[in-house]
């Protein structure tokens, strides 16, 4: 049985999720540890429940979700994977953290192998296999970033949906890299068709379901509709 745990971090309270089945690995989904003290957290839960890291999964690249993924994947030795059209906005954090006064995340795992780097590239369609059978799917939602993506278990039935979606609300656009239309695009083709019992893990905030953004997100109107009235 697939068990998350939820941790939020740094000053913008972004989600960082560790998966975990019997099998005993895991993976983390977005690891923004800002400090020690965070870092602390996350390996504090992984050591006292015995789980063996084998993956670090990001839903895109922007500085807050990246504060703590070289030290994480330095420490459990394990690939990062993340899609090839973030590789820039990770390694340009510096505008971002000057904008938002924030500490430079390390984004040296996005280096080549031979210098140390640990960036493994997805895509849409891809399957990323971990723990006792699980496969989970690369969906390709740019928009927010132009390579963010949504990590999918169908047997599940949970999607990580980064600053795609979020409830009641979507991601941002106004920033380099970030594309309305693309996003609007995004979420209507590709999230919005999913079973609507699927639970939807943001990258901040609450979580959610499609049920939920389909019948109440401000932003998708198209998908709004009155509820059945007793």
């Amino acid at each position: 049985m697939l068990q998350i745990k939820c941790f939020y971090f740094n000053p913008f309270r972004e989600c960082c999720t560790v998966a975990s089945d019997e099998s005993g690995e895991a993976v983390i989904v977005d690891p923004g540890c800002y400090d020690d003290q965070e870092l602390d957290t996350v390996t504090s839960y992984v050591g006292r429940n015995g789980y063996k890291v084998v993956k670090i999964l990001l839903t895109h690249g922007h500085f807050d979700h990246l504060f703590g993924v070289t030290s994480l994947a330095g420490l459990y030795d394990v690939p990062v994977l993340m899609s090839a059209e973030d590789i820039s906005i990770a390694d340009n954090s510096g505008y971002f953290s000057k904008v938002f006064g924030v500490k430079l995340p390390d984004t040296s795992f996005t280096a080549p192998a031979e210098k140390g780097g640990r960036l493994t590239v997805i895509k849409d369609g891809d399957i990323i296999e971990w723990g006792a059978g699980r496969k989970w799917e690369v969906i390709a939602t740019p928009g927010h970033t132009p390579g963010g993506v949504c990590f999918l278990d169908r047997e599940a039935k949970l999607l990580f949906s980064g600053d795609t979606l979020f409830a009641g609300s979507i991601g941002r656009t106004d920033q380099p890299g970030g594309d309305y239309d693309v996003l609007m695009k995004s979420i209507f083709e590709r999230l919005m068709p999913l079973d609507g019992d699927i639970e939807v893990i943001p990258g901040h905030g609450p979580c959610t379901s499609i049920t939920d953004e389909r019948t109440k997100n401000p932003f998708l109107l198209p998908f709004n509709e009155p509820a059945d009235e007793e």
